[in-house]
């Protein structure tokens, strides 16, 4: 099953398989940019421009594989742990959800696409079981599957974004020393116009936050000092073809202050919460890579800071290239995390 990731700057794809003991191999995996202005807030506003980004992503990747999961952003889908009692049968828990679900879904049953799964049993209450409901708009499912089936994918499974970058981070911590168990996670992905926050101890999240900033500013700020069109510095950022003066004029500066947005987001979950440190700091996206900005994350918030490479630990597949992969590795964690939904069916 292939894992296609569709962001406001980019398309991912990500086909993993197993080999003969077991282990995880990456197959492919691919990216195409997308121009600004097709999604918005998540939306496809260029219904046919992304559907033909998609295929191409499809072509430069090589799969043959049709059987793809995609996800919608948080802000597309409600989210809700409630607790039922123990020993349902399937349709007796399908209506007990359906009535919890009337209570916190602003809309209309028929006009939602509604999901749900045991998470286990109840911490507080004997003999019942936590559930997670998950509901959006059914046009919201419906336009990525409709993307999908556009280029001749057949889409198995509508995940929530977040819900998938942890999957693939989970792989992560559990590499960490005593397989990451009682670590403090902060998990920063980076995109073009949003950063994303997660803190997450033993698969639970503690706390999340988005904030207004991104790689896009990069981008700007390059077309401010040299007066490239967007376009061109876009692709000049990508290369990295950008004058002498790049490193200590734009981007030093936009490093600085994207430490500071992260040492702002963490003080938020400090006085929001009754933690007072993490113990790691991962960063992913696209601008993760910049360089120096890991080492001047720990220096400045003292945490240990990593760069997210979702395929550590993975065997490589004869069509995989090494470079280029290592390179856009923190850009493919969501697409990871999807593409791992195959081996959890």
């Amino acid at each position: 099953m292939l894992g296609l990731d569709i962001s406001s700057s980019s398309v991912k794809l990500v086909e993993l398989g197993h080999d003969k003991t077991g282990r995880l191999v990456l197959e492919h995996c691919a990216i195409v940019p997308l121009e600004r202005g097709w999604i918005t807030d998540g939306n496809i506003e260029k219904f046919d421009e992304v559907a033909d980004a998609v295929r191409r992503l499809v072509k430069k990747s090589g799969t043959k594989t049709k059987n793809v999961a995609m996800a919608l952003p948080p802000s597309a889908v409600i989210t809700k742990k409630i607790i039922l009692p123990g020993g349902l049968s399937d349709q007796e828990l399908e209506l007990q959800v359906e009535t919890e679900a009337n209570q916190y879904i602003p809309f209309p049953l028929d006009e939602v696409s509604l999901d749900f799964c045991i998470v286990g049993p109840s911490a507080a209450s004997a003999g019942d079981v936590e559930v997670l409901i998950a509901a959006s708009r059914k046009e919201k499912v419906q336009d990525v599957q409709g993307l999908a089936e556009a280029v001749g994918l057949k889409p198995v499974i509508v995940d929530v974004e977040s819900y998938a970058s942890r999957l693939a981070t989970g792989r992560l911590i559990e590499r960490l020393p005593n397989q990451g168990v009682g670590s403090v996670v902060a998990l920063f992905e980076v995109g073009a116009l949003t950063t994303s926050m997660q803190v997450i101890r033993n698969n639970e999240v503690l706390y999340d936050r988005d904030q207004a900033f991104g790689g896009a500013q990069l981008t700007q700020l390059i077309v401010r000092q040299y007066g490239f069109s967007l376009e061109e510095a876009e692709s000049k950022k990508r290369s990295g073809e950008l004058p002498d003066d790049y490193a200590a004029s734009v981007l030093r500066p936009f490093v600085e202050s994207m430490v500071q947005e992260i040492a702002r987001a963490l003080q938020f979950f400090f006085t929001s919460t009754p933690h007072n440190k993490v113990d790691y700091v991962m960063l992913a996206g696209g601008s993760a890579a910049l360089p120096g900005l890991t080492a001047a994350v720990t220096r400045h918030t003292t945490f240990a800071c990593n760069l997210v490479n979702p395929f550590e630990g993975m065997e490589m597949g004869e069509e995989v290239r090494l470079k280029k992969m290592t390179r856009e590795a923190p850009s493919y964690l969501t697409a990871c995390g999807l593409a791992l939904r195959r081996f959890m069916q």
